[in-house]
């Protein structure tokens, strides 16, 4: 069991993680990550192709990307993306929110473990680290993970 604030916790892209269940105690089947997203932030659009994610909304509002689709999430809301899909969040609130990350199979947890940054959720987001894109991106094929570049 673990309680709030109970799990390693990083700082990820400017957003706070805290690790709920790893992939290691679930003997790989999934990976449970609370996430404070802090107003107007949330990561490029990207692709897991390994994964199915579920984004359970508890607190804040979100705007989700999903394929060609953009929904607003609010506390309650569920939204799934499957694996192979275009997909990002934002959180459009003027307060931190709060969502449940459900990974299927787990996994991938472990891309941010190599990426975040230590802290403490009251210290603030740290400034980011040099060369943070660069890590993305080269630990990215690792993951199964893709990026693409913008549109113009």
């Amino acid at each position: 069991m673990r309680q709030p604030r109970q799990g390693d916790s990083l700082w990820v892209l400017g957003d706070y993680y805290t690790f709920k269940l790893s992939s290691a105690e679930s003997i790989g089947a999934l990976a449970i990550v609370e996430l404070t997203a802090f107003p107007q932030n949330g990561p490029p659009p990207h692709v897991h192709g390994r994964e199915e994610e579920s984004f359970y909304i508890m607190d804040g509002t979100f705007s989700v990307l999903a394929g060609d689709q953009t929904v607003e999430a609010g506390p309650g809301a569920l939204v799934h993306i499957p694996r192979g899909t275009l997909h990002t969040y934002k959180n459009i609130g003027i307060r931190p929110g709060r969502v449940l990350v459900t990974l299927t199979p787990g996994g991938f947890e472990n891309f941010w473990r190599e990426i975040g940054e230590p802290g403490g959720i009251d210290s603030g987001p740290p400034v980011p680290s040099e060369g943070i894109i660069q890590r993305v991106m080269a630990l990215a094929p690792k993951y199964h993970l893709e990026i693409p570049a913008p549109p113009h």
